[in-house]
């Protein structure tokens, strides 16, 4: 689909159709973006479950016109019992397993925040009714999607052990067919108890006990003191100015500030015509730069070296924009991070707008099911080094370092524009390559969304660090990206899961809004 959907009475967009249309529907029951949006993460959590789980962490943009955008970190920590010494004899952090599951979920916790900051946005929509679509799908049951029949075949030595992985989402030990009806009556039944119960029962209440005692006797290093001491925070965004808007993104642990220093960067080197040499090349170049910033500074917010806003300022931008050589590719043996993840976007109708995303690192995390609960844990943690020198060493109450980054551009003729894209690595470049094709060389919405993509490093589990090109684009571009120099290895796809589910909305000024969704996902942008 290359038409953009448009409405008057808010949108919403997610990877998954009945996450937006969960989301939807809370906009026209009278509900705010937030409150949409906590709607859309719930049931995004049931009929999505490879991509993102309560058991993960996420991260918020939240803009209300006239007041700065408001920023959520619902990132867990490390466990307290969560040292070196837990994983002695080891070489590195086990990326399946009740030993991956060391860090707190804090996605649970970023809704209630998130609902803290829109308290006066109307009269609230009760808990129960923001939930009622997600339990609804656990206990009745969703279609397998495609992507995650093939991810779960595909990843299935490494997860078909982990304790409660296959009660939960394999058949018979098999992976499920597409279309298979997959139930989760004990994810129903948790979602049912913070409905009845609030949601910091997750972390202080009956359910945090059940959690916690449930990842103790599987191994994990997680116990109750962990989950009682968590907290999502408000913190102070990232930005960078651009021609004519001001983007906005997550401070670490996030890699916000590269996908910042990507669009910063790539602004300086005059480009005038996109989907060509310049436009590929130039944003690939600039990922470079930015990247290398990025493995130097971000991880624990307690102990980043230098400030990252720092990096963002005119002459530090400037002088890497310089350094690009618009005929060469510089060489990149660099080392890059995977994950699965989904990021969505909300707008209700007084313009209110939010920018959402939600993970559980790896596909389904560390595939640990906590007993009783049907709650996926996340494997961020893994991220984590056993080195102590490293710059994200492992340390107990430390916060991993986080692909995840949702995006928000306020124009200056009064657009706003939430984006971002689950995949990785390639979050950052694909952020760039949506905002630039829309905001700098005229695309459409759904063009910028739907054009073929390109991911420097990896993603989804790929250990080669090439430029992947979608089979889509021309070829006689593609071999001038290899004459400069580009490693580039091209994909059979024209639309690949490698690189991505994006999506985006825009409010202009009279109010119209517009959204788009990725044609390599399962979703939908539906507006009221």
């Amino acid at each position: 689909m290359i038409q953009t959907p448009a409405a008057l009475g808010g949108m919403i967009v997610a990877p998954h159709h009945l996450a937006a249309q969960a989301g939807r529907d809370v906009l026209r029951d009278g509900g705010n973006a937030v409150e949409a949006m906590v709607a859309a993460a719930a049931a995004i959590a049931v009929v999505y479950p490879h991509m993102n789980a309560i058991g993960g962490d996420g991260f918020w943009l939240i803009h209300e016109p006239g007041k700065p955008p408001v920023a959520i970190d619902a990132c867990g920590a490390a466990a307290g019992l969560a040292d070196r010494s837990f994983y002695a004899g080891l070489d590195a952090i086990p990326s399946r397993g009740p030993k991956a599951a060391l860090t707190v979920a804090g996605t649970i916790s970023g809704w209630a925040k998130a609902l803290e900051v829109a308290q006066g946005w109307g009269k609230p929509l009760p808990l129960s009714r923001l939930l009622a679509d997600a339990i609804r799908h656990g206990r009745d049951g969703v279609a397998v999607t495609a992507s995650q029949a093939a991810l779960t075949r595909q990843k299935l030595d490494g997860l078909k052990d982990a304790p409660g992985f296959a009660d939960a989402y394999l058949v018979d030990g098999e992976p499920p067919a597409r279309g298979h009806l997959l139930r989760q009556p004990a994810l129903a039944q948790t979602l049912q108890t913070l409905a009845e119960r609030g949601l910091d029962d997750f972390y202080r209440g009956g359910l945090a006990a059940k959690i916690a005692a449930g990842l103790e006797r599987l191994g994990s290093p997680l116990r109750a003191a962990d989950l009682a001491a968590h907290q999502a925070r408000i913190v102070e965004p990232l930005s960078v100015r651009l021609a004519d808007a001001t983007v906005y993104n997550l401070p670490p642990p996030t890699q916000g500030l590269a996908a910042l220093m990507i669009l910063g960067i790539f602004d300086r080197l005059a480009v005038t015509e996109g989907e060509g040499f310049a436009h590929l090349h130039g944003l690939v170049e600039s990922t470079k730069r930015a990247f290398r910033v990025r493995e130097r500074i971000v991880t624990d917010p307690g102990r980043v070296p230098e400030p990252p806003a720092s990096f963002l300022a005119d002459e530090v931008l400037d002088r890497l924009a310089e350094e690009i050589d618009m005929a060469r590719a510089l060489a990149w043996p660099e080392p890059a991070a995977p994950g699965d993840t989904i990021w969505m976007g909300a707008i209700d109708r007084e313009g209110r707008a939010v920018s959402f995303i939600q993970s559980v690192y790896w596909e389904f995390g560390s595939g640990v099911v906590v007993p009783g609960t049907g709650i996926c844990w996340q494997n961020r943690g893994t991220s984590f080094s056993l080195d102590p020198a490293a710059l994200n060493a492992l340390e107990p109450g430390r916060k991993p370092f986080h692909t995840l980054n949702p995006a928000l551009a306020l124009f200056d003729d009064g657009r706003v524009m939430p984006y971002g894209t689950m995949g990785g690595e390639g979050q950052p470049q694909t952020q760039a390559a949506v905002f630039t094709r829309y905001a700098r060389f005229g695309q459409t919405l759904q063009q910028a969304v739907s054009a073929p993509r390109w991911l420097l490093g990896r993603t989804w589990g790929d250990v080669s660090t090439s430029l992947k090109l979608e089979s889509r684009f021309d070829a006689e571009l593609v071999e001038s990206l290899r004459a400069a120099g580009h490693q580039v290895e091209l994909l059979a796809e024209g639309f690949s899961d490698t690189m991505g589910h994006a999506g985006a909305l825009v409010r202009h000024p009279d109010g119209l809004i517009e959204g788009a969704s990725d044609p390599r996902s399962d979703g939908a942008a539906a507006g009221v």
